[in-house]
């Protein structure tokens, strides 16, 4: 058998490079183009009410990231009202931008009007900068300099007087269907501002049907173990993107902080001190201005029907 010449080898050598810089470049281009822009709503059964409770609906918003100017994610956002949801959750990681926050509550003026509780996220209080995207697969990212302040006074007093409950360090409790809603909330894990406020007491609503909720925007393991440890029977939380760009049919890279990859979105059990507790982590909705590109993990909002337990 003769050998491949030099030129040849080069030849084929060159092909390939060539061929894989081609695809690289075409997933690129679907990740930054097509895929960040594919927004959908994963849908989720959790039997979680007291038995004889009639089904709620929760719809589960996170990591919205919002910069003006984004016509499709706001048409989408609107459309979402037209679930007729219980109860509106959302996780923070609302802006992306300076000028973000009338252009947002434009988009979530229909969600508005339903019941809803919040926490906020780091880019709910600063913006982000300009990095290599590459240094998300180094571990959780942490602020380092002096990011630029975001008005996020202005988005959650747009909040509070539309009704919705801050959670931030706090604990409150709303009625719904029947069923009292005790929340638990915390200002921001990743920041290291969690401050765990416990649950509400029952108080005169004791022998009333309740649901404990804990919320937070990262979960990191000590929040979730502070949840489930105070008898949370549902912890909603973001921040993760789902780890934003994955593998196909293997999942999630990184989590963005402690929490397993393969809890990096979706529907799960936490488990601690032999207490297990329904967990939902969204994939959340945008992602950061300066790392716009979402691959084998498309934007979600989640909407999550309360059933009773048997």
């Amino acid at each position: 058998m003769t050998a491949p010449s030099l030129s040849s080898t080069l030849r084929t050598a060159a092909w390939v490079a060539g061929g894989t810089a081609g695809a690289g470049a075409a997933a690129l281009a679907y990740a930054s183009l097509i895929e960040r822009n594919l927004f959908g709503v994963r849908e989720e059964t959790v039997a979680v009410l007291p038995p004889g409770s009639k089904p709620l609906r929760v719809l589960h918003l996170s990591d919205i990231h919002f910069v003006p100017n984004q016509n499709i994610k706001v048409r989408w956002l609107q459309s979402l009202a037209e679930l007729e949801p219980d109860l509106v959750v959302n996780t923070g990681d609302n802006l992306s931008h300076l000028e973000a926050v009338p252009p947002l509550l434009e988009a979530l003026k229909p969600l508005l009007r339903f019941p809803g509780v919040y926490v906020p996220g780091s880019n709910d209080y600063y913006g982000p900068r300009a990095k290599n995207p590459l240094t998300y697969f180094t571990g959780p990212s942490k602020i380092t300099k002096e990011p630029p302040a975001l008005p996020f006074g202005e988005l959650f007093g747009a909040f509070e007087d539309a009704g919705w409950a801050g959670l931030t360090n706090r604990r409150d409790s709303m009625e719904l269907g029947g069923v009292r809603f005790d929340f638990s909330g915390v200002d921001d894990p990743h920041l290291d501002r969690d401050v765990y406020p416990g649950f509400p007491d029952a108080g005169s609503g004791a022998g009333r049907p309740s649901l404990r909720v804990g919320v937070a925007h990262a979960p990191y393991q000590r929040v979730l173990n502070y949840f489930t440890d105070g008898g949370a029977e549902l912890i909603l939380a973001g921040h993760t993107h789902g780890g934003q760009v994955c593998i196909p049919f293997y999942g999630a890279l990184v989590s963005n902080c402690d929490l397993p990859t393969r809890l990096a979105k979706g529907l799960a059990l936490w488990e601690h001190n032999g207490r297990k507790v329904p967990m939902n982590v969204s994939a959340g909705i945008g992602t950061s201005r300066f790392a716009p590109v979402r691959f084998a993990c498309r934007p979600e909002a989640v909407l999550l029907t309360l059933t009773p337990r048997s």
